[in-house]
């Protein structure tokens, strides 16, 4: 029995990883994306992510021919959708991609074929906007091809591993495209594979992480009124997880990712009314850079020098998306303040300027941390103290060492 050919279309943080594991497992995978830099650099066996493990994969996987790339579909047995759904301003889905994505599938679709879609999106997009797109005279949905939706959950840093290990669940059009879904992703999942209905699946991953949203939020929270009480936010918190049936999460400068800080709108879009918790969550964690920079402009200057330690929206990984340093950073940009902005993760970033660390730290009132990546435990304090214009820091995620810092001469925050 012949493999089935697999066409993904989206080479982005979830299509490529994806496309790369289907082939390294032996499936013949067309990987399709409409930014030409891209394809031709995964022509070559290169990657655009920095994501452990994922170079090599996807060299094996060109390398050995199973993995094709392209700007265009091509006939296939089964297509994935894996292209993003930014948010609008409005805070609404914003499905142009997918509805391209999925208008390219349409020429290319025959009897018998599958369509999953991967992509993240609000309920019933499947069905309102994906199935119209691709039906034609002659093919009907969950009659002659099978719709399916399999959202993906795994984390930058983590994405391979994630892909095997994790759970997954599968929403088909019939019971049986859901079963289809399930003997196609056994390739190379590991975890369980929970199979629903393809409305059910859309919730899914939308409700994850609104879960997470709300549950930031209220460390968030804690971290407003503590500050009006006069008290460490981290240490009520830390005391009140030694309840057995208390786990509250750490406080931080916002929510970010196109995960947690975009799928609760596409909640809050369909249902308004209703998303009463989740739309308040979104407001506390979205205010949470305004929040800092206040705290910012209470130790600083009129119009001073301020450093920034921390640009992506998570520890150790490059992913910008959401960020919600770069809304701190706008923020005192605005109010008449200069950032010097580091982080050793971004390195190609055109719409960002990133200076070294002792640029960023040059003449500067104050230093920000606002992620807690791994290489900042490394920077001696006494070397960055002869730099700056004030020996202040205001330690956002409370990562670096406080005893050290003061040694140096700082007043840490």
């Amino acid at each position: 029995m012949a493999l089935p050919r697999i066409c993904i279309l989206g080479l982005g943080y979830i299509g490529l990883p994806t496309a790369g594991m289907f082939a390294v497992n032996g499936m013949p995978v067309l990987g399709v994306d409409v930014n030409s830099a891209v394809v031709s650099q995964v022509a070559k066996g290169g990657v655009h992510i920095a994501e452990p493990g994922l170079r090599t994969v996807i060299q094996a996987a060109v390398g050995s021919g199973a993995l094709r790339v392209s700007e265009r579909p091509e006939p296939s047995d089964v297509f994935i959708i894996a292209v993003p759904t930014p948010l609008t301003a409005e805070k609404r889905a914003d499905l142009s991609f997918v509805e391209e994505a999925s208008s390219m599938i349409a020429p290319c679709l025959a009897k018998g074929n599958m369509v999953i879609v991967e992509s993240t999106i609000p309920p019933r997009t499947t069905e309102k906007t994906v199935i119209p797109l691709i039906e034609r005279p002659g093919l009907k949905a969950g009659v002659d091809f099978d719709v399916v939706h399999c959202p993906e959950r795994v984390i930058p840093g983590k994405i391979l591993l994630e892909l095997v290990e994790n759970d997954r669940v599968i929403g088909g059009i019939t019971a049986e495209a859901a079963r289809r879904a399930e003997a196609l992703y056994r390739a190379f999942v590991r975890g369980k594979i929970l199979l629903t209905d393809l409305v059910t699946a859309e919730m899914v991953k939308l409700v994850e992480n609104s879960f997470r949203d709300v549950n930031v939020a209220f460390a968030n929270e804690l971290s407003r009124i503590s500050a009006v009480l006069g008290i460490n936010a981290r240490e009520v918190i830390s005391l009140a997880n030694h309840h057995p049936r208390v786990r509250i999460l750490d406080p931080g400068p916002g929510v970010g990712g196109h995960c947690i800080a975009v799928d609760p709108w596409f909640i809050a879009e369909c249902v308004p009314n209703e998303a009463r918790l989740i739309r308040a969550a979104r407001a506390v964690n979205d205010g949470m850079p305004a929040f800092v920079v206040d705290r910012i402009i209470a130790r600083v200057p009129e119009k001073a020098k301020v450093a920034l330690w921390g640009l992506t929206y998570k520890a150790d990984v490059d992913d910008l998306r959401e960020s919600p340093s770069l809304e701190v950073a706008r923020l005192l940009r605005e109010g008449g303040f200069s950032a010097g902005l580091f982080d050793p993760y971004v390195r190609n970033a055109p719409e960002i300027e990133v200076a070294t660390l002792e640029e960023s730290v040059k003449d500067a009132s104050l230093i920000v941390l606002l992620v807690g990546h791994r290489d900042f435990r490394f920077i001696n304090p006494r070397v960055v103290a002869p730099l700056v214009r004030e020996k202040r820091l205001l330690d956002v995620k409370q990562f670096l060492d406080r005893a050290e810092w003061e040694a140096a001469g700082f007043i840490c925050h």
